[in-house]
């Protein structure tokens, strides 16, 4: 697969340092969530794909046929093809790290990639995920570490659901937190910081390494 088999966006980090991927939410882009990355990450490298599915002219990573009603078979084919380009741009850099980061369909993207790739990112930060079916995980997430990030009043993404995905990454050996906050589909300042904390604990276990 080709690093430019997405429209993206690249800001370098760091020579030999850390990759970090981004994936936004419905209707944004690739620029959406770099500003972020650099923040919570300030050597990476940032990777931002934008998605390749429009609905209605917002942009998506894979098409649904209504509100968390997904399109199984456009996620598998967007969860290889996505699994293709991380795999491409990782070869090329040759990184010190890989973490990752989605928010709400990049999340969920994100989330889809990690069943399919376990051993594909060091650390991953999943921002509102709603995963509405029971997945299946090609091989362990053991020694992974995924922060979950929720609202309690989320309409999109309902607590329980986001309960459920914690016990299934739990189940296959993944090292989850879970950072929530009292409102609905935004992002608040408590899970920048907890995804801030996520990234530096395994920057320093690398460079301790």
């Amino acid at each position: 697969m080709s690093t430019d088999s997405y429209i993206h966006k690249v800001l370098p980090g760091s020579p030999g340092g850390p990759l970090l991927f981004v994936f936004h939410g419905t209707g944004g882009d690739e620029g959406q969530l770099v500003p972020l990355g650099r923040d919570l990450a300030p050597q990476a490298t940032i990777i931002s794909p934008r998605g390749d599915v429009s609905e209605q002219g917002a942009a998506r990573f894979f098409r649904r046929t209504g509100e968390g009603v997904y399109d199984m078979q456009d996620l598998a084919r967007a969860t290889r093809k996505m699994a293709g380009f991380v795999k491409a741009q990782i070869a090329a850099a040759k990184p010190s790290a890989i973490y990752a980061l989605g928010y709400s369909n990049g999340a969920n993207i994100l989330a889809s990639l990690l069943f399919e790739a376990p051993d594909l990112f060091d650390a991953a930060v999943l921002m509102h995920p709603l995963i509405p079916f029971e997945p299946e995980v090609n091989g362990s997430l053991a020694g992974r570490r995924i922060l979950v990030t929720a609202g309690r009043r989320d309409p999109i993404c309902p607590p329980n659901l986001t309960s459920r995905l914690e016990a299934y990454l739990r189940a296959d050996g993944a090292d989850v937190t879970v950072e929530w906050h009292e409102g609905g589909h935004e992002v608040r300042p408590n899970e920048i910081e907890a995804a801030r904390r996520l990234f530096a604990g395994v920057a320093q276990g690398v460079s301790d390494a």
